[in-house]
């Protein structure tokens, strides 16, 4: 069997989203929006964009879902859930209704908030040399489905569980 680094199969920061922190969600939205990936002739939407400092530090990831949340009404923030999930269960003349169009402007006023805001911190990196396995357990141990590969201490791309996945089914099937 073959020693595969996680360099081999990660996908160059160059091919890859990511932003400045001081993006607004809509930015980042639309970086989401325009990512697509070409992998080994498969077509892959990213879910996590590299979020990086004026001095190209990495500071961040920042998911879909992160951005979701980030674009709840403020009028909504704080409330327990079930109390936000009547919102939009609610029928007109209950007390805790709004209008569709209240909560649509609600979420606009939220997209210019900056990415910063919502993003997750880094807790792992790979490093490019490691072997695949070394991948796995950092994924498995943090619970992301995406690392960011580092050489020599500057992130050169990132790794995502399915590259590894697939990597494996290759060396398994």
């Amino acid at each position: 069997m073959e020693f595969t680094r996680i360099g081999d199969i990660m996908i160059p920061l160059s091919n890859y989203p990511h932003l400045p922190h001081w993006f607004t969600l809509r930015q980042a939205m639309a970086e989401f929006e325009n990512a697509q990936l070409m992998i080994e002739g498969r077509q892959s939407l990213p879910r996590v964009a590299l979020v990086f400092d004026e001095k190209y530090q990495l500071v961040g990831m920042v998911r879909r879902r992160d951005i979701l949340r980030g674009l709840e009404p403020e009028f909504l923030c704080g409330l327990p859930l079930e109390e936000r999930r009547a919102v939009f269960s609610a029928t007109k003349g209950s007390e805790s209704f709004y209008t569709y169009e209240e909560i649509i402007e609600g979420v606009r006023a939220r997209c210019e908030r900056p990415v910063v805001e919502v993003m997750i911190p880094v807790k792992a990196t790979a490093d490019y040399n490691d072997n695949i396995v070394q991948a796995v357990y950092d994924m498995n141990a943090n619970k992301f489905s995406l690392l960011p590969v580092l050489k020599d201490g500057i992130v050169v791309g990132v790794v995502r569980t399915v590259d590894v996945f697939h990597k494996f089914a290759e060396l398994v099937l």
